[in-house]
């Protein structure tokens, strides 16, 4: 199946007044037609500034670009084309959900010239044609009453109906590509489980590849194909949804997984936390970033930074203990 996005050797740094923060270092991913990827890791590890850096969404300054590419359906590099060739592409080709649906949307605008703002610029459609197709698309996020509502501001609209809102807007042009940055984050398991369900089924009848950044390794469990983990701006490990949650390999990849909650635990379990914090990415360490909450590090660990290794086919990690001289079977 044809890559729709590459993303190869991606360096983001921002300036500050501490100096250069690498927040994203030597990122490299790619995205298949239709299918759904998961970006996983916790705050600050580089998975949002990667999705808007594709989106190219961060201001430069602070933020500044130092290698890499990010090549979008074969053809086109994106960090290549200039603010007003990205405008067009952003919206019509690219959509993107963002975390927070009441900073996103605009309190002063009803939700219909929202969405109706994208049809006319991207399509040239008329007011009553993009009027009908808002509402085609409220009904199609599972918004009742679309021909009343559309009419309404975003302060009428509960959290979960205002992500929803989002999602409308976000397919109006049906992007090749939709990145939902957070979706969930903001609202209740119940509507969590409600969006994830609905991304799922709209995935499927529409066929726009997505990707999904999220901390919670259990959001993606039943809608990705595939799952990046990110630490510290690098990939640690990557591979099938089998692979991260049955065959998982990384030290950080046990620890996400261990501190998700299951539903088929007993009563008295309890959810075990990852000690210690990221590691400051104004002066990156020397070895494996994660060596000094490993529970696994070595004397290397510290010294050396691991090289990406496949394991087997799709399953790749950056990890000493992968090594031929290492014992691979720690769990």
């Amino acid at each position: 199946m044809e890559n729709i996005l590459e993303v190869k050797d991606l360096k983001v740094s921002f300036h500050t007044y501490a100096g250069e923060v690498q927040a994203v270092r030597g990122v490299s991913f790619d995205l298949k037609k239709g299918e759904v990827l998961a970006i996983v890791g916790e705050s600050g590890c580089g998975k949002s500034v990667t999705s808007q850096t594709i989106m190219r969404l961060i201001p430069s300054p602070p933020s500044i670009i130092k290698e890499g590419s990010i090549l979008f359906d074969k053809k086109i590099d994106l960090l290549q084309l200039t603010l007003k060739e990205m405008e067009s592409i952003r919206g019509s080709e690219i959509g993107m959900i963002f975390q927070d649906p009441m900073t996103s949307l605009n309190p002063t605008m009803t939700i219909g010239k929202q969405i109706t703002e994208g049809l006319v610029r991207h399509q040239g459609l008329s007011k009553e044609k993009a009027q009908k197709q808002a509402i085609e698309l409220l009904s199609l996020v599972g918004i009742p009453r679309p021909e009343t509502r559309i009419k309404q501001y975003p302060h009428e609209f509960s959290g979960g109906m205002r992500q929803r809102v989002m999602i409308a807007i976000s397919l109006a042009c049906r992007p090749k590509l939709l990145i939902a940055d957070e979706p969930t984050t903001a609202l209740d398991v119940t509507i969590q489980a409600q969006i994830i369900d609905l991304l799922k089924d709209l995935q499927e009848k529409i066929g726009s590849s997505i990707i999904i950044i999220t901390h919670n390794l259990g959001v993606v469990a039943d809608i990705a194909q595939r799952v990046v983990v990110m630490y510290a701006g690098k990939i640690v490990e990557q591979g099938t949804v089998d692979d991260i949650f049955y065959r998982a390999q990384h030290p950080y990849t046990w620890g996400l997984l261990h501190s998700i909650l299951r539903l088929d635990d007993d009563e008295k379990s309890e959810l075990v936390p990852i000690e210690g914090m990221p590691p400051d990415l104004l002066a990156p360490p020397q070895g494996c970033a994660f060596a000094a909450r490993c529970p696994h590090a070595m004397n290397i660990c510290l010294n050396e930074d691991p090289q990406t290794q496949i394991i087997q086919d799709e399953h790749s990690m950056a990890c000493w203990l992968m090594d031929k001289r290492m014992r691979t079977e720690i769990r």
